[in-house]
C-alpha cells in the first residue's frame, strides 16, 4: 500500500504546516467540460476582484507572504521561484486566462484560486513507492520538470523541500514546479491531490478547500475519493 508521509524534519522547520489530501481512483479525466471551464473563469474573475479590492502588492498578501518566507527559509528566492499560488494569482491579475489542461488540473486550479492556497496532484500509476515531503539531500536524481525540454533534467538543490518517491522528486521547491514523470494527464485514473496550508491558513481553511476539491472531483471526474489531513498529529496515510 502506497503511503504519503511528511518527514519529521519538515515539522521541525514548519511546525504548523497542514496538507489536505484527496486520494482518488476510477476517475475519468479526459474531455473538456463547459461547466468546469465556466467555474474556472468565475474563480479567476473573483480572485482578481478580491485582490484588487484588498490592494497592496501581491507579495504582501498573507497567503502569499507565508510561502515566500518558507521558500527563503530553505534557500529559494521567491522572486525567481514563486510558489504555485503566487504564480496563479500573478497570471490572473495580469488578465491571463488559465489554459485547459485536463479536468483534474482545471478543478484544482479553481480550488486554489477560491481558497488562495497551493493545490497540486500526481498520477499514482507513475509513482514509484511511497511519497514523502522532505528536504532534498545532495544525492537526489536529476528530474525533468513539467514543460521543460527532455535534456533539461537536473537534481534538486540540497536543502530545498521536495515531494519525492524512490525514483526522485515529484515536485521541486515544495510547490514551485512538478515533475513531468508523475503529472496528471487525460489517461490518469488514480492519484492524489494536495491542499497545502501554512499560517495564517489554519486547519478549518484547509478542510474547507479539501471538501470543495473532493466534491468537484466527484462531480466532474467520478470515481472514489478519500480525504484526510496530515499534520503533526498524523504524519502519514495510505493514498491507494
Amino acid at each position: 500500500m502506497t503511503q504519503l508521509r511528511i518527514a519529521g524534519e519538515i515539522f521541525d522547520a514548519f511546525p504548523d504546516v497542514r496538507v489536505g489530501v484527496v486520494a482518488f481512483q476510477g476517475v475519468r479525466n479526459a474531455g473538456e467540460s463547459a461547466e468546469l471551464a465556466d467555474l474556472l473563469r468565475g474563480e479567476e474573475d473573483e480572485a482578481a476582484r478580491r485582490l484588487g479590492e484588498a490592494g497592496g502588492p501581491i507579495a504582501e498578501h498573507a497567503h502569499v507572504a507565508s510561502w515566500r518566507e518558507a521558500y527563503r527559509k530553505f534557500g529559494a528566492k521567491p522572486k525567481d521561484h514563486p510558489s504555485s499560488i503566487e504564480n496563479l494569482l500573478r497570471r490572473v491579475l495580469k488578465g491571463h486566462r488559465l489554459p485547459h489542461i485536463n479536468r483534474l488540473v482545471d478543478l484544482y486550479n479553481a480550488v486554489s484560486l477560491r481558497h488562495l492556497v497551493p493545490v497540486g496532484g500526481e498520477d499514482l500509476n507513475a509513482v514509484d513507492g511511497d511519497v514523502e515531503l522532505r528536504f532534498a539531500t545532495d544525492r537526489e536524481p536529476a528530474v525533468r520538470l513539467l514543460g521543460e525540454p527532455a535534456d533539461s533534467s537536473r537534481p534538486p538543490r540540497p536543502g530545498e523541500v521536495i515531494y519525492a518517491d524512490r525514483a526522485g522528486a515529484l515536485c521541486r521547491r515544495w510547490n514551485w514546479k512538478e515533475a513531468d514523470r508523475t503529472k496528471l494527464t487525460e489517461a490518469t485514473t488514480r492519484g492524489f491531490l494536495v491542499v497545502e496550508g501554512l499560517p495564517p491558513v489554519d486547519r478549518p481553511r484547509v478542510e474547507a478547500a479539501l471538501a470543495d476539491l473532493a466534491a468537484l472531483v466527484a462531480a466532474h471526474c467520478g470515481g472514489i475519493q478519500r480525504t484526510f489531513v496530515l499534520d503533526r498529529g498524523r504524519r502519514e496515510a495510505p493514498i491507494d
